[in-house]
C-alpha cells in the first residue's frame, strides 16, 4: 500500500480535487447547463373550434393565461387589479381610460414593454400612444366593463409575443381554425402543445390513442359502453365545477304555452335542490362573485309549482306538454327533468342536438358565465344573442345603466334588482356549474 500510494498518490490527489472543482462547477451552473437541454414536451388536447383570424385572443383561458397578461387582472371574485397597467384614470365622464404601463415588466422575447409595440384595436375606440409607458383608450360611448375587456384581451406585439414566462413557439392552422398551439417556457425550454379536436368522443379517443398525454375539460368518465376512465390504471382523475358555464333551460318566452310566467315558475320549482352533476346554480353570476345576489333562490316545491299551473292559463288544457331540446352531453340531465315535470302533471318530450337550436320550447344547453356582471348581449329585448327572445323593459333600463355606471356600490344595487327580476320573471332556469373532468398520464 505505502508502494502504491508513493507511486499514484499525487494523481490521486489530484484526481479527487479535479473531480471535485468539476461537480462544484456542475452543481453552481446548472442552470445555465439545462437551458442547452432540449426538454420534454407535454401534449394536452381540449375541444372547440377557434377561428384563425380572431387569434390568439379567443382560446380559452387555460392556455390564453399562459401566453401574455392584460393591461387589468380580473380576480376570482370579479374585482379588477393592476396587471401590465400599474394604474389607470378614467376621464371625459367615463369614455377616456388612461393606462400607465409597469416598466419593470418585458416581454417575453426580453423587449422592454413599450405602448407602441402593443397590438391593440378596438371598433368603437380610437387609440393614442402619447408616451412609451402611456396607452389611452377613448371610447364613443361609456362602457363601465371596458376594464374587464382590457383584462380578456392579452397584451400582444404584432409578432404575437406576450408577457409572459411561456412564448409562443408553433401555430398550426388548417380550413381557417386552429389546429394546434405549441408554447415554450422561457426558464426550462419546457414545451407544452395543445391539440384541439372537434369533439368529446375525439378528443377521449386520441387520448386512448396516446396522441395527448393530457385532457382537459371532458363532461363525463365515459369511454364507451365497456370501459370507464376511473378504471385506467395510468391514469390520474382531477374532478372541478367548470365555473365558466352554467347548464341552464332556456325558454322560449314567445312560445304560445311557455310565455306565461306561471308556467314557467312551475317548470322552474319542480327542479331539484342538488344535481349530481355539479355545483347548484340560481342566477347567472358565481356565488362568490362581487355582484351576486345571495337573496335570489328558489328552492325545490312541487305544492308551489301545482298552484302556479293551476293560475295559469293553460290550466284549463288537459295536459300541458314541453318539448325539450338537450345537448348531448346533458342527455341524462333532460331525462330527471323530465321526471320531475312529470311530478307537477306536466309531458316532455326529449328530443337531442347538437347545438343551439333555431326553434325550441325549452332548450338545455349552457350560459357562458361572464367577467363583469353586464349582461345586456344575453337579455336585452332585441338583442341578437337573447336566445329566448325575453322581453322586460324594466330589465333593458337596468341592463343600460349597469354598462354606464362605474361606482361599484352603485353597480351592485343594479345587478341585485337585475337578479331579482329575472329570476322573478323566469325566462330562463339556471341549474348547475358542471362538473369536468382532467385526465393525466402517469
Amino acid at each position: 500500500m505505502r508502494a502504491y500510494l508513493k507511486r499514484w498518490g499525487k494523481v490521486i490527489f489530484l484526481s479527487f480535487i479535479l473531480g471535485f472543482l468539476l461537480i462544484l462547477f456542475l452543481f453552481l451552473g446548472r442552470n445555465a447547463i439545462y437551458s442547452f437541454i432540449p426538454a420534454g414536451t407535454e401534449t394536452v388536447g381540449i375541444t372547440g373550434d377557434y377561428p384563425a383570424d380572431e387569434f390568439p385572443n379567443n382560446l380559452p383561458d387555460e392556455i390564453l393565461n399562459k401566453t401574455s397578461k392584460g393591461l387589468t387582472k380580473v380576480q376570482p371574485n370579479g374585482e379588477i387589479s393592476p396587471d401590465v397597467a400599474e394604474r389607470w384614470d378614467v376621464k371625459d365622464d367615463g369614455k377616456t381610460f388612461i393606462f400607465y404601463l409597469n416598466d419593470e415588466l418585458t416581454f417575453s422575447d426580453g423587449e422592454e414593454i413599450d405602448s407602441n409595440l402593443i397590438n391593440y384595436n378596438f371598433t368603437d375606440a380610437t387609440i393614442e400612444r402619447p408616451a412609451k409607458s402611456v396607452i389611452i383608450f377613448k371610447l364613443k360611448d361609456k362602457y363601465s366593463p371596458f376594464l374587464v375587456t382590457v383584462a380578456n384581451r392579452k397584451v400582444f406585439t404584432k409578432d404575437l409575443v406576450g408577457v409572459s414566462s411561456y412564448r409562443i413557439k408553433d401555430v398550426e392552422t388548417q380550413d381557417g381554425f386552429v389546429r394546434s398551439i405549441e408554447l415554450e417556457s422561457k426558464s426550462d425550454k419546457k414545451k407544452l402543445k395543445y391539440y384541439f379536436y372537434p369533439t368529446q368522443t375525439a378528443l377521449k379517443d386520441a387520448y386512448v390513442l396516446g396522441d395527448v398525454s393530457k385532457i382537459i375539460d371532458i363532461n363525463n368518465l365515459n369511454y364507451n359502453e365497456k370501459a370507464d376512465f376511473a378504471d385506467f390504471n395510468n391514469t390520474i382523475v382531477t374532478k372541478q365545477a367548470n365555473k365558466n358555464k352554467i347548464a341552464t333551460v332556456f325558454i322560449n318566452n314567445s312560445d304560445s304555452v311557455l310565455s306565461d310566467k306561471k308556467i314557467r315558475k312551475a317548470l322552474a320549482y319542480s327542479m331539484p335542490d342538488k344535481f349530481a352533476e355539479g355545483e347548484r346554480a340560481y342566477s347567472p353570476y358565481k356565488k362568490d362573485f362581487w355582484a351576486y345576489n345571495p337573496s335570489v333562490v328558489y328552492k325545490k316545491d312541487l305544492e308551489y309549482a301545482k298552484l302556479q299551473l293551476e293560475d295559469s292559463e293553460g290550466s284549463s288544457d288537459k295536459k300541458i306538454k314541453v318539448k325539450l331540446k338537450a345537448l348531448r352531453q346533458y342527455r341524462v340531465v333532460a331525462e330527471e327533468i323530465a321526471k320531475n315535470w312529470k311530478k307537477i302533471g306536466i309531458e316532455t318530450e326529449i328530443e337531442i342536438v347538437d347545438g343551439v337550436p333555431n326553434v325550441y320550447q325549452a332548450f338545455l344547453g349552457e350560459l357562458p358565465v361572464l367577467k363583469d356582471p353586464d349582461q345586456y348581449t344575453l337579455w336585452h329585448t332585441g338583442q341578437p344573442s337573447n336566445i329566448t327572445n325575453y322581453r322586460n323593459l324594466r330589465i333593458d333600463k337596468l341592463l343600460e345603466d349597469g354598462r354606464t355606471t362605474y361606482d361599484m356600490e352603485d353597480r351592485k344595487k343594479i345587478y341585485d334588482d337585475f337578479q331579482k327580476y329575472l329570476v322573478d320573471d323566469m325566462p330562463a332556469i339556471f341549474l348547475y356549474f358542471p362538473y369536468t373532468y382532467t385526465l393525466t398520464r402517469k
